[in-house]
């Protein structure tokens, strides 16, 4: 494994949402100064890194200062409608905010309005502190982060392996201590797959749960957070949920912390293509399911891969998007797929929508006689820094770009609210996440029921020298007991 990014800050800065609150009120830590040390950090390890497109170092001093002094006078009670006071996030460079551009991974220019989208005017009215915006892919086209902008986000666990994408840089911002948590994107896996391979959580709610404005046509695309544990990413949900109504597709109800689930019915899926080394690590988990009560059973994959579909959907929206114009200023990967959709017709998009209906009807079928299905999130290891996809996917004008992760981009098609929770480490030191996915609607339970896995597995996976806290990983074959 190369060395990490992180070995220039060793000391912890970043913490969980409740320890931070924790340390504020107890006196042992200001806000002004937390944000400080994350800037530092950021300075000092971001450079190799490459997590941030842009730092709001300016207005992030400004509101530090602010909520300590709303601290000062209120004391406990500045948490009262403010549960996220003090607290570092950052925001995907697709999702539009005041003050710091959004260039969404392009030269093109970007048209909307810099007003902050519903998500980060959420976070901010709940007290957390934005300290800057995270590097995609261009429009999130691809699970990575290369792009024209700049080099791509590396893994901090190895700087020779990509960080995922396309919210790779949020990964790699909360995986390296460099904020305690980032809002992402998911429209075919793009907060999940970043989520495995940097050993972080990465949770898709159910379509809608959250509003994503402006609102995307092809309806795929999610908002999510990514945090290092499943607590911070259910308070992220909390705050982030409900309707807007720029977005007509949101409408569930805030998210309310439910009761411990009891002993579930999981139907356990192994994805064609799972590598040697991402299966000892993940049915390493399958005894801890069985300890927490829950019945397991195998299963094939059941439903026919919609790929094909998937592309369709996405090839069109993707076309509709991109005038002719802007072709020279395109990515060119992205710009194939674009080109591809522009030779689509109405029927060919029509026979993609009814897969698409297919495969949530054949699901929810599933779901009957299933409480979670369960797999590894990514059946693969991170592939190269430099790369878009392992070697046999990586020509965008074969169309295959997304076809090595099918574990992710089928639950983008149904709504499906999913998690990625980091379960371990290959034998080349790398994450591995596990993917629990509910029923439409069932995000309580699938957080409820990733919480209690990851507290029985007893780990979070810390990269060597990062500046986040963190427990010894798990690995297959050893015990779960923590000393």
């Amino acid at each position: 494994m190369s060395e990490s990014t992180a070995t220039k800050s060793r000391q912890p800065i970043c913490h969980g949402i409740q320890e931070t609150r924790q340390l504020l009120l107890e006196g042992h830590s200001t806000v002004a100064g937390h944000v400080e040390d994350v800037l530092g950090a950021i300075r000092g390890t971001d450079p190799e890194l490459g997590a941030y497109v842009e730092v709001a170092e300016a207005r992030a001093l400004r509101e530090a200062e602010a909520a300590d002094r709303l601290l000062a006078r209120l004391g406990p009670a500045a948490y009262r409608g403010r549960p996220l006071l003090g607290v570092t996030v950052s925001v995907k460079d697709l999702i539009q905010t005041e003050e710091l551009p959004t260039r969404r991974g392009s030269l093109l220019p970007n048209r909307r309005s810099a007003a902050d989208a519903p998500s980060v005017a959420r976070l901010r009215a709940a007290g957390a502190i934005v300290v800057g915006k995270t590097t995609t892919s261009e429009y999130g086209w691809s699970a990575s982060t290369v792009g024209r902008l700049g080099s791509p986000t590396r893994n901090p666990w190895a700087l020779d392996r990509t960080a995922g994408g396309s919210s790779g840089g949020s990964a790699a911002a909360v995986a390296a201590g460099l904020c305690t948590a980032s809002l992402g994107t998911d429209g075919a896996g793009s907060v999940r797959i970043p989520a495995a391979f940097c050993g972080v959580v990465g949770f898709k709610p159910s379509y809608g749960h959250i509003p994503y404005v402006p609102a995307c046509a092809e309806r795929l695309s999610h908002v999510g957070p990514l945090a290092r544990s499943v607590a911070d990413a259910a308070e992220m949900t909390a705050v982030l949920a409900g309707p807007d109504p720029r977005d007509p597709d949101s409408g569930r109800p805030p998210l309310t912390a439910p009761a411990p689930p009891g002993p579930l019915r999981v139907g356990w899926i192994e994805f064609p293509g799972t590598s040697g080394a991402v299966r000892d690590v993940t049915e390493g988990v399958l005894p801890v399911l069985a300890s927490l009560g829950h019945r397991v059973d195998r299963i094939e994959v059941p439903f026919p891969d919609p790929y094909g579909a998937l592309v369709d959907i996405l090839a069109a929206a993707d076309a509709h998007g991109t005038a002719p114009e802007d072709d020279p200023w395109c990515d060119e990967g992205r710009l194939a797929v674009v080109r591809y959709g522009r030779s689509l017709g109405a029927a060919a998009v029509a026979r993609a929508e009814a897969t698409r209906l297919a495969l949530r009807t054949r699901l929810a079928s599933v779901m009957e006689r299933y409480d979670l299905l369960v797999m590894a999130t990514v059946p693969i290891e991170a592939f190269a820094a430099d790369a878009i996809a392992p070697p046999w996917a990586a020509d965008p004008a074969d169309l295959r770009w997304l076809a090595w992760s099918p574990a992710s981009y089928p639950f983008n098609l149904t709504g499906q609210p999913a998690l990625s929770l980091p379960v371990g480490l290959t034998p080349a030191g790398l994450p591995v996440g596990l993917q629990l996915v509910g029923r439409v609607g069932d995000d309580g339970l699938v957080l409820s029921a990733a919480g209690l896995l990851e507290s029985a597995l007893g780990l979070t996976l810390t990269p060597p020298g990062s500046t986040t806290e963190g427990r010894r990983p798990w690995l297959p074959g050893r015990s779960t007991t923590t000393s």
